[in-house]
């Protein structure tokens, strides 16, 4: 199985992720839950086999995607491995955020 790793990219959308849903919901407890759910995901999408999520070349060669409610988990492969890049909400311009991110 690879080795779950979040970059620090994924690692401060967590921290935006759970500030957000902690001042909407006005719940550090409920906040903290659904963080802990992504990490869920993530690490049952990192025990998964293989080519799990969907490719995503028209933002890198290398990511692929994956939905968990309104967001979008950002993963690749490399090696033994198995990183997340971002946790970002699905509604946003992704290819937008990317090529941002480029430059």
């Amino acid at each position: 199985m690879p080795r779950l790793v979040y970059l620090a990219s994924a690692r401060r959308d967590l921290l935006a992720i759970l500030d957000y849903i902690t001042r909407e919901s006005g719940s550090l407890a409920i906040g903290r839950r659904f963080t802990e759910e992504l990490r869920g995901q993530c690490a049952k999408l990192a025990a998964l086999p293989g080519t799990l999520g969907r490719a995503r070349p028209e933002l890198r060669p290398d990511i692929r995607s994956f939905a968990f409610g309104s967001y979008v988990i950002f993963f690749r492969y490399d090696g033994d491995r198995f990183e997340v890049v971002n946790i970002l909400e699905g509604h946003r311009d992704i290819v937008a955020y990317y090529e941002d991110d480029r430059s």
